[in-house]
């Protein structure tokens, strides 16, 4: 299992690249970027890779809806000459709340949608559609999927999934298997909150006061009310070097093929956290 690094969207642009060289200097396999509705995630990485040498860099996710497929084709092949073939696309249709609520945009049918944008989108990557870059190799594809038709749609049109708020015993009994039901030697990366502390319970209450909102969405509700949990917080992985180290155990014993370690917590139990972070990947 291969350990990395998931960056947030709230830090500015030189600590989004700082902590993409921080993840390389400690021996970590890639960096991810997220999109909420700041930074453009596919040009983070594109920026990252011209400082940063070595490892993956990663979107986690790109949304699709407002982005047309042949545009992010070309500009994820774009990137990936950039980076010397690095990059990893990850997209995903994102929530009705911000599809609709901010965009303006339909949110109807996100299952139909995703198949049809993955279909689109791997046609212009591998060079059959409009698309054409010198040089490029079509970027590995990741979609967020939680659901059973998402996980097939993973499965079928997708290099794998990557999650956000999913448990060790949901990777094991709900997206491994779904997932592997229609593809071999897919990708299932985890990206989950981490942090090396003595005040767990403050952390999760912390988070939980920053992304609490994020547990109504109906996704996500449902990956929660499936895990017994009633907000992501509690999803946190918190504790001791024993603890955290554990829990990046107990998801490659599930089937997750990457870990990605979102620092939670303050600046010395990040520090600690991404050290952590570190010797277990130096230790695989």
């Amino acid at each position: 299992m291969r350990i990395g690094l998931y960056v947030g969207d709230q830090s500015g642009l030189e600590s989004q690249i700082g902590q993409a060289r921080a993840a390389a200097e400690h021996g970590l396999a890639s960096a991810f970027f997220n999109q909420v509705l700041a930074w453009d995630p596919v040009t983070v990485a594109a920026l990252a890779g011209a400082a940063v040498p070595g490892i993956e860099l990663g979107t986690g996710i790109v949304q699709t809806y407002p982005r047309h497929p042949i545009s992010l084709a070309g500009q994820a092949l774009t990137v990936a000459v950039a980076t010397g073939n690095r990059f990893t696309l990850g997209v995903g249709p994102s929530h009705k709340q911000f599809i609709e609520g901010v965009y303006g945009l339909s949110y109807d049918r996100p299952a139909q949608h995703t198949r049809e944008y993955l279909t689109a989108l791997r046609t212009e990557l591998s060079g059959a559609g409009h698309v054409h870059v010198p040089g490029a190799q079509p970027p590995p594809v990741l979609l967020s999927a939680l659901g059973p038709v998402m996980l097939r749609i993973a499965g079928e049109l997708a290099d794998g999934t990557v999650t956000v708020w999913a448990t060790p015993a949901t990777i094991a009994d709900h997206i491994r298997p779904r997932i592997d039901a229609v593809a071999t030697d897919s990708r299932v990366v985890a990206a989950v909150m981490m942090s090396v502390t003595t005040r767990p319970d403050a952390v999760r209450d912390e988070v939980a006061g920053m992304l609490g909102f994020a547990s109504d969405f109906p996704s996500y509700r449902t990956l929660l009310d499936h895990q017994g949990q009633r907000n992501v917080a509690e999803t946190i992985v918190a504790g001791d070097e024993d603890t955290v180290a554990a829990a990046v155990h107990a998801y490659a014993e599930a089937g997750a093929t990457d870990v990605l370690f979102s620092l939670v917590g303050d600046d010395a139990e990040k520090a600690r956290t991404l050290k952590l972070a570190g010797e277990l990947a130096s230790s695989r």
